[in-house]
């Protein structure tokens, strides 16, 4: 049977946004991360991190400093996070794995054997709501990150605005147990 999946920006979602972060003893998870994550983990989503890391692309940083990055981030979460999805290439490259775009999503959902339909994206960015409406998903801005500002530039709404990983994982969980009662 599919399971849902929370979909996760990484930075100013659930790590402190750091411009072209690449090196693990800069990674600060938010304080609620931890706790936020295991919450959803025990209630039986998915964790799915999809990043755009276009330094990658620029030459700024490998793929491995990316993938130290992340291991840095799997041992501070007590290995919860199922899978990493990266988008490497530049901003105007075209590509289809690029947030907005849905490659990053589609792949995690045939390798995991995930619902979109029920599933979240839980971002800091417009691209993070405009990939979760575009996938069939519901949406969550943090206002960390660049969500404060990216918050005025929104056309569409997310299902959701909460001040930090925390809040959206309380306000998830608040809604998913709204529907199953009958």
């Amino acid at each position: 049977m599919k399971r849902p999946a929370i979909f996760l920006d990484r930075d100013g979602t659930i790590v402190e946004e750091v411009n072209y972060l690449h090196k693990p003893e800069e990674t600060v998870l938010f304080p609620s991360a931890e706790m936020a994550l295991k919450a959803l983990k025990d209630a039986g989503y998915a964790l799915v991190v999809v990043t755009n890391q276009s330094g990658i692309g620029r030459g700024i940083y490998a793929t491995e400093d990316m993938q130290r990055v992340h291991e840095a981030i799997q041992k501070r979460l007590g290995g919860i996070i199922d899978s990493f999805y990266h988008c490497p290439h530049l901003p105007d490259a075209g590509c289809e794995c690029r947030k907005p775009g849905l490659k990053m999503i589609r792949d995690a959902a045939a390798d995991l054997d995930l619902e979109l339909g029920r599933s979240w994206i839980v971002g800091d960015k417009k691209i993070d709501v405009e990939t979760g409406h575009a996938a069939g998903m519901r949406t969550a801005l943090v206002l960390t990150g660049y969500g404060s500002k990216h918050r005025e530039t929104l056309e569409d709404q997310p299902d959701l605005i909460v001040a930090e990983i925390g809040e959206a994982a309380t306000q998830i969980l608040r809604l998913a147990s709204a529907k199953i009662v009958v």
